[in-house]
This record gives C-alpha cells, structure tokens and sequence, in this order.
C-alpha cells in the first residue's frame, strides 16, 4: 500500500437511544485495521443516511422499506411514559394507555412510535423533537410516551418513568441496502449476530490465533520426527533406565547400606 492510499473503513449509523459500544469493541478486537466511524443520525433520517451512501450500515427503528433496504430485527424495546417525579404515577410499577385518558399526552414530530391513535389529550402544539418534549415535562405540560432507551438518553433528576402497557413498541434492526451487501457489511452482520471468529458464512475464516497457530505446528513437528520427544517415564533421556538400575552403570553411587 502507498502512503496516498488509505485502508478501508467502515461506516456505522445509529439513531438515538441506541448503544453500539459492545458491537463497535468487538469490531475493533477482530479488525483492528479497519477503522470504524459512527455517524449518529435521527430515526426519521437514518433510511435516507443509507440509501444515499452516507453510511454502510446502520441500526434503525422500525418500520423500514425493504424495497431497497435489507433489515435484521434485533430486539424490542419496553415503552414508558415520562412523568414529573412529583407525579401520582410514581406510586405504581406500571401504567397503562386509559390511566393517560385524562392527561396532556406531547407527540413530538419525530416520534418513533408508530401510533394509531395517540393516548391522553394533544397538546395545543407538537414539539419539534422527543428532546424538546422532554423539557415541557419537566415545565408541567404534560407527560410524555416513548421508547426506554429515549426516557434514559433524555434523563432529568426531576424527571422519571414508569412502564406503559397496552401501546405500540419500537423495535430496533440492522438496516443496509441491498445492493451494497459488501465484505465489510458481511462482517458486521456476523458480529450482530454473535457468529465465532473464524465463522466462514460465505468469506474466508479468520487466521487462527497465534497460540492456536503454534500447537498445530508442535503437533505437526512431532508426527515428523522434527519436534524432540518427551522421554518416558522412568526413563534416562540419554538411553538407560532410570531409578536403582543407574546405580550399575557409571553415574555416581549412594552411601551403601549399613
């Protein structure tokens, strides 16, 4: 390689809520040579991210259009509601959609919600962002329903949460398009989805470890007659018996009995 041309990288999108940190470790352990950038994007963006090229791939909420873009569900989130920590709520484990009836219910503009219809009353206004409405709890305006991960990336001290059943989830997958299925992307798959080291899945396995490297080549070595053997028990390694039997030949002598 010449010192013009670069090795390749990869680029990994991800939304807010989402943490990457485990994957991004054990892409670094198994590729240290090629780099990894994380370009965080919004949900409502991330599939436009891709499609344009501005990452190779990327974890996304769903829904997505699989016209063009490949997705692997991951996992589902657990939906809360936000609320004042002063609020009645907090005297329960878990709330549900008719327990809001009554109550300003924000839906932000980037909600990652997929709702039918929304739970409580709307606000006169809809926040911009999730963010934004996070601050309007905290004003006593109204409370606020969205994915786990959000509530604890938008967390305030006077601020908490509480399960909310009977609402949509937001589930999380691993989005790339289609056409660009690359080795690189192949790759970060097989990490997502736990695959071993040397794992083929359609590409050449890893090299093995040196350590695993090394007692091959031993063993190999001793089929060969190349590598030394390991002497017998009770054995001399320069051909004669061991123990008592030594003491016949010329090596030193023990004190004789009395």
């Amino acid at each position: 390689m010449t010192g013009s041309e670069e090795p390749p990288a990869f680029r990994l999108a991800y939304v807010p809520g989402v943490t990457p940190t485990k994957w991004v470790r054990i892409w670094n352990e198994r590729l240290p040579g090629t780099p990894l950038t994380l370009v965080g994007v919004p949900a409502a963006e991330a599939a436009g991210l891709l499609r344009d090229g501005g990452a190779d791939a990327g974890f996304v909420r769903l829904p997505v259009d699989r016209t063009d873009l490949s997705a692997i569900p991951l996992y589902t989130e657990t939906t809360v509601v936000v609320i004042p920590k002063d609020h009645e709520g907090t005297a329960v484990e878990e709330m549900s959609a008719e327990d809001l009836a009554e109550e300003i219910v924000l839906h932000p503009l980037d909600d990652t919600l997929d709702w039918e219809r929304p739970p409580g009353r709307p606000a006169f206004e809809r926040p911009a962002t999730t963010e934004d409405a996070v601050e309007l709890v905290a004003a006593g305006i109204g409370l606020l329903v969205v994915p786990q991960s959000l509530a604890r990336l938008y967390h305030r001290k006077d601020l908490t949460y509480r399960t909310l059943t009977g609402v949509p989830e937001s589930r999380i997958a691993l989005s790339w398009p289609e056409e660009k299925t690359t080795d690189l992307v192949e790759e970060f798959i097989g990490i997502v989805r736990g695959r071993t080291v040397n794992s083929t899945r359609g590409r050449p396995p890893t090299p093995p470890q040196p350590k695993a490297a090394r007692a091959r080549t031993a063993k190999a070595g001793d089929k060969k007659g190349g590598a030394p053997r390991k002497p017998a028990a009770g054995r001399n390694p320069r051909g004669g018996s061991g123990g008592a039997k030594n003491a016949k030949g010329g090596g030193k002598r023990g004190k004789p009995r009395r």
